[in-house]
């Protein structure tokens, strides 16, 4: 079992401001939950409370039902995996992963069983024997990850642990991640600031920012309907582009909305609820945006195309506006030349609206089966 609970968890160091602002979250039993969020929001510090390496300042952690606040870091049933591997040089392989075990009284047995399953389990039996200094850097983050296997803990907690890994071997430990999760069905919380990481890896993500929870839910959920501006603005590579808009009209079916500079309005399916006051915001993926003549779409330049194989990510500037917005098109859509001007189409239907506090605006969609959007 390793059901995680944190009540309305806070931490403030001395006199300064809340750095952990009253965190409330549930983890289920195991589950792979991905923290995720820009530097300095909070993410490490509150999985190093959850270690126990930080004291709480309010609030209670609970595992498995059990208030862990004044326990030790070796009593809560928890092994952290670290971004430094800290393996001791002068142990080989074996020694390094079984060393908790011999420390807490094990046997020569136990602690050369529980050694073997976990080298099966990760693929370095072939290495035992060896060495830190013999190994890769990937190999290193495995003898790490055993050593945290072999305790057989509740909850496994990773601050950004391949982030001293090469582009292609962090992709492997990756997938290396995700089999051990099958395999083991521990409760797993993993902390990053790379969305890519958090997106591929989670069954959960929580989105940190400025020591509170902006958003917590499946991958696709956060991709697809984030809950305001910067969960749209952080999840997502490359980013939502984000256009300044004002409200014009609305009716029991569309939403219409101009754009900062620009003389083209877009029409939205669908109605909100709520009064729309203020400066809005359209948010909407480079996916969602398609290419074509100045008479089909919004006015713009390119300013760069961007070749990545099967993909290519084109950057146009449009007519009014000072920053450019990015288009992921296959490769045969974006052969245009620097400085060409082209029309951009917008998928309105796939638009997210945020008001004006930056908060997503919910629009009850008509009854149709096309994109009633269009760009007028």
């Amino acid at each position: 079992m390793g059901e995680l609970v944190l009540r309305k968890v806070s931490k403030t160091y001395g006199e300064g401001p809340q750095v952990i602002q009253g965190i409330d979250l549930h983890i289920p039993d195991g589950q792979f939950t991905v923290f995720v969020g820009p530097s300095g929001c909070g993410k490490s510090t509150m999985l190093r409370m959850i270690a126990g390496l930080e004291s709480i300042t309010g609030g209670d952690i609970l595992i498995d039902g059990v208030r862990v606040n004044d326990l030790q870091p070796t009593d809560r049933g928890i092994s952290m995996v670290f971004q430094s591997y800290a393996l001791y040089p002068h142990m080989t392989v074996a020694e390094n992963m079984g060393f908790s075990l011999k420390l807490s009284g094990k046997s020569k047995n136990e602690v050369r069983e529980a050694v073997g399953r976990a080298a099966e389990i990760l693929q370095i039996t072939h290495l035992l024997e060896r060495k830190p200094k013999a190994l890769s850097g990937g190999q290193r983050q495995r003898v790490a990850i055993g050593r945290a296997i072999v305790r057989k803990p509740r909850v496994f907690l990773f601050d950004e642990p391949l982030s001293n890994l090469d582009a292609a071997l962090r992709v492997q430990m990756r997938i290396e991640l995700a089999k051990l999760h099958r395999e083991l069905g521990t409760t797993m919380i993993y902390v990053t600031h790379d969305q890519v990481e958090a997106m591929t890896l989670g069954q959960q993500i929580v989105v940190f920012n400025k020591g509170h929870i902006e958003q917590t839910g499946a991958p696709l959920e956060l991709y697809d309907r984030p809950a305001n501006r910067f969960v749209g603005g952080f999840i997502g590579s490359p980013q939502m582009n984000m256009l300044a808009a004002t409200l014009v009209s609305q009716s029991d079916t569309q939403t219409v909305v101009a754009l900062a500079g620009a003389s083209q309005r877009i029409v939205l399916p669908g109605q909100s609820s709520q009064s729309l006051n203020g400066e809005l915001t359209l948010g909407v993926r480079a996916e969602h945006l398609g290419i074509g003549s100045l008479d089909e779409g919004l006015a713009a330049r390119v300013e760069l195309v961007e070749h990545l194989g099967d993909v290519s990510l084109l950057h146009a500037r449009l007519d009014g506006m000072a920053h450019a917005i990015t288009l992921k098109l296959d490769k045969k859509d974006a052969q245009h030349a620097v400085g060409a001007r082209v029309g951009i189409k917008v998928a309105s239907s796939s638009v997210t609206l945020f008001d004006a506090n930056g908060a997503a605006v919910s629009l009850a969609r008509p009854e149709v089966g096309e994109d009633v959007g269009a760009v007028v």
